[in-house]
Parts: structure tokens; C-alpha cells; sequence
């Protein structure tokens, strides 16, 4: 059977998206696309109170800002202006600047045009929180990953020690609790599953788990 074009891999903060998606991505023979990482590139790129900037200053910011993507699986990298997006954009400042210049359409219309742009270069695992609804609607293969806030702060925390970072698990649950609550109500592109995708509940599953119920979603049990 031949590898899907694009498939969609959704849901909220902290959930395992990125890990899954290199995987499945590695195990399809795709490109991997970080798009909440281009969402935070962006927003480090636009800087502290980016929200409050007007239009044309935006518009005028973002025209400076050119994503692509190469190789592929795992080895996948995301470059802005020609520069690999790294850590720099993994904390929880940045996350949070991100949740908050994605409830801009002028900054959602720009980066949904650069995935969509991505997505007609190359045949990718698409990951992130509206790819399934508003990015990629026309996949064929869509996944919502989902988890309870406490479980998700958990892995987080987690996955900050590995990184070295600081890891406080009371304020990274309530930093996710109110990023999802900004995310699942925001007027624009809110977070949700597409209609026919696959909702898998992460809570009670690790991650060779979860892979295989994306796989078997995807007919590759």
C-alpha cells in the first residue's frame, strides 16, 4: 500500500504530538512538519506583545519570515530564514506568546498559507492543532491525540528535566489549563477534532501504545 499524502496529527499542548508524529512519519516514509513550532518561531520572531501591534506592522513583519522544510522522518528540519528551529522555541514563555499570536487571523492566515505551501512540496505528517479542520481538511488520514490537563503537565514536566529546563508541575498544569481553555474558545480556528477524525485518548496509553492505535487507525496494524 502506498504512504498517504498528507496525514493529520492534532491536539492540545503536551499531549505527545511531536514524538508521534517523527515516529509515524519515520515509519511512512514522510516529512515530519512541527507546525506548533512554527507557530512559536513565529512568536519569537514577532517578540513580546505582538498582539497589540497593529495590522500593517504585522503583515509588514511577517512578509520577512520564509519557513521550509528538509529531509524527512525523524531527521526532519524545520529552518526559518534558512536557520533550524530548535529549543530556543520549547518553553513554556514561548508557548504561551504562540497561544496568544494564534488568535490573530493575520498571523493564522500567513502561516496557514506556509504549511499548505509545505504540504504541496512534499508528502509529510502534518502536526498540530488545526490541521485536520482548517489546514489540511482534504486528508485523508486525520488524528486527534487527546489527554486530561494533569496527565499531559506531567509528561511536560518530564520532558523539561530531560531537557535540563526547570519543571514546576503545579504552574505547567495551569499554564495548560489556561492554554487550553484559550485554544478550544478561540473565535478563530478553535481547537477540536476534524468531524471524521480519529479522537485516540492518550491518558492510559504509552507511547508505543498510542503509536500502534495510529498505525492501526491509518490500515498499517
Amino acid at each position: 500500500m502506498s504512504a498517504p499524502r498528507v496525514v493529520t496529527l492534532d491536539g492540545p499542548a503536551g499531549v505527545g504530538k511531536t514524538t508521534l508524529a517523527r515516529r509515524v512519519a519515520e515509519a511512512l516514509g514522510l516529512a515530519y512538519l512541527d507546525t506548533g513550532a512554527m507557530f512559536r518561531a513565529t512568536a519569537l520572531a514577532l517578540g513580546p506583545g505582538a498582539r497589540e501591534l497593529p495590522e500593517a506592522e504585522l503583515r509588514a513583519r511577517l512578509a520577512g519570515l520564509d519557513f521550509g522544510l528538509s529531509g524527512g522522518g525523524a531527521a526532519s528540519v524545520l529552518r526559518l530564514n534558512g536557520r533550524a528551529v530548535g529549543d530556543e522555541v520549547r518553553t513554556e514563555q514561548v508557548g504561551m506568546m504562540a497561544s496568544d499570536v494564534a488568535t490573530l487571523p493575520v498571523v493564522r492566515e500567513f502561516l496557514k498559507a506556509a504549511q499548505r505551501a509545505v504540504g504541496r512540496a512534499t508528502a509529510l505528517v502534518a502536526e498540530g492543532r488545526d490541521m485536520g479542520t482548517v489546514v489540511f481538511p482534504e486528508a485523508a488520514h486525520k488524528i486527534f491525540l487527546d489527554a486530561a490537563p494533569e496527565v499531559r503537565a506531567r509528561r511536560r514536566c518530564e520532558q523539561l528535566r530531560a531537557m535540563g529546563a526547570p519543571a514546576d508541575l503545579a504552574a505547567i498544569t495551569e499554564q495548560i489549563r489556561a492554554r487550553d481553555h484559550q485554544d478550544r474558545n478561540r473565535a478563530v480556528a478553535p481547537l477540536r477534532p476534524a468531524p471524521d477524525a480519529v479522537v485516540i485518548d492518550t491518558g492510559a496509553l504509552d507511547i508505543d501504545g498510542v503509536f500502534a492505535a495510529i498505525m492501526a487507525a491509518l490500515g498499517r496494524a
